[in-house]
C-alpha cells in the first residue's frame, strides 16, 4: 500500500478567492479550484506505508517560526514555447521559506525518498494549459505580470495525500506541522 504525498503551505480562503477571480476564461486554460491552491514545498509521489510513517516523524521534528510571505508576479512555465503552467510567485527568495523547503527535502532524503533535482521556484499553480492560444495567454501574463495578491502569514505547513480522479486531484490533509510559538 502506498500514498501519493506532498508537503505544502495553504493559502487563506480570501487569497484563494482573489486568485480564482483572476480566471480569464481562456479556452484550453484549466484554472485551479481555489480550495486546491497551495505552495508545494515537496512532492514525493507514491510513498510506501512504512516510509510514510517515517516521513511523518521527520516532518513533525521540523521547527520554524511564523513569518509573512509576499504573493505576487504572475508568470508561466513553458514547454517548447507554449505555456503549460500559469503561476503566481511566492516569497521572492525569502530565507525562512527556503529554510523550510530545505528541511522538508532533508526529511524526505533521511527516509530514502529521492529529492527533486530541479531548482525550486516557489509558486502557486493558477492554471494548466493545453491546446491554448499562446497569444491569449501572453496577453493575460503581460497585463498581470505585476499582480500583487498581498501577504500570507505562514503559521503551519501540511502533509497531503493526493488521489487522481477524472474530475481532478483530491487532496486530503494528513498532518499539520505548526510554527513554534
Amino acid at each position: 500500500m502506498s500514498n501519493r504525498l506532498f508537503v505544502a503551505i495553504d493559502l487563506p480562503d480570501s487569497m484563494g478567492q482573489l486568485l480564482a477571480d483572476l480566471d480569464p476564461h481562456i479556452r484550453g486554460m484549466r484554472w485551479t479550484h481555489r480550495a486546491q491552491m497551495h505552495l508545494t514545498l515537496g512532492f514525493f509521489g507514491d510513498v510506501p506505508e512504512g516510509v510514510d510513517l517515517k516521513l511523518r516523524e521527520k516532518l513533525n521534528a521540523i521547527q520554524f517560526g511564523k513569518f509573512f510571505l509576499p504573493v505576487n508576479g504572475i508568470g508561466s512555465f513553458s514547454a517548447k514555447g507554449a505555456p503549460k503552467i500559469v503561476w503566481i510567485g511566492v516569497g521572492n527568495a525569502h530565507p525562512h521559506l527556503f529554510q523550510i523547503h530545505k528541511r522538508v527535502q532533508e526529511a524526505a532524503l533521511a527516509v530514502g525518498l529521492e529529492p527533486e533535482l530541479r531548482p525550486w521556484h516557489p509558486h502557486v499553480t493558477l492554471a494548466r494549459c493545453s491546446d491554448v492560444s499562446s497569444q491569449a495567454v501572453r496577453k493575460f501574463l503581460q497585463s498581470n505580470s505585476k499582480f500583487d495578491a498581498g501577504m500570507v502569514r505562514v503559521e503551519a505547513f501540511h502533509l497531503y495525500s493526493s488521489k487522481l480522479t477524472p474530475a481532478g486531484p483530491i487532496h486530503t490533509r494528513e498532518l499539520t506541522i505548526r510554527a513554534d510559538t
